[in-house]
């Protein structure tokens, strides 16, 4: 059996691009990814919103794949931005990696991230 994503009829639809809830499979194997930013692996952060995005989904399909697992198992992702005027960019790219997956989705715009100049983090399960 695969993830179930489901809409319940009395509640108004989602606003964006995921599923009001999921249901995993009682023999499911969980993974969680810690939150990833747009850093590569020599520690270059982009400057600009774009090119961190890009790097953070990057950094997050890459623990999903050490794992054996891909989007379609994801349940649960969590979106940090820290700056509203990034929003569209960012639903660019992330319809990019999601394709046509709707894991459940919080977005949260935060008045700053673990460093001054990461724009942007992800977190999924």
């Amino acid at each position: 059996m695969e993830n179930r994503a489901f809409y319940p009829e009395t509640m108004h639809p989602p606003l964006g691009a995921y599923a009001h809830g999921i249901e995993v499979p009682e023999n499911a194997k969980l993974t969680f990814v810690a939150g990833q930013v747009g850093i590569d692996p020599d520690g270059n952060v982009p400057a600009d919103f774009s090119g961190q995005a890009e790097l953070a989904w990057r950094n997050c399909m890459t623990v999903l794949e050490h794992n054996r697992l891909r989007m379609s198992d994801v349940v649960k992702i969590t979106h940090f931005i820290t700056d509203r005027a990034n929003l569209a960019a960012y639903g660019e790219i992330r319809a990019k990696y999601l394709g046509k997956q709707r894991p459940t989705s919080t977005l949260l715009i935060v008045a700053g991230l673990a460093r001054p100049d990461l724009l942007v983090e992800i977190e999924m399960i």
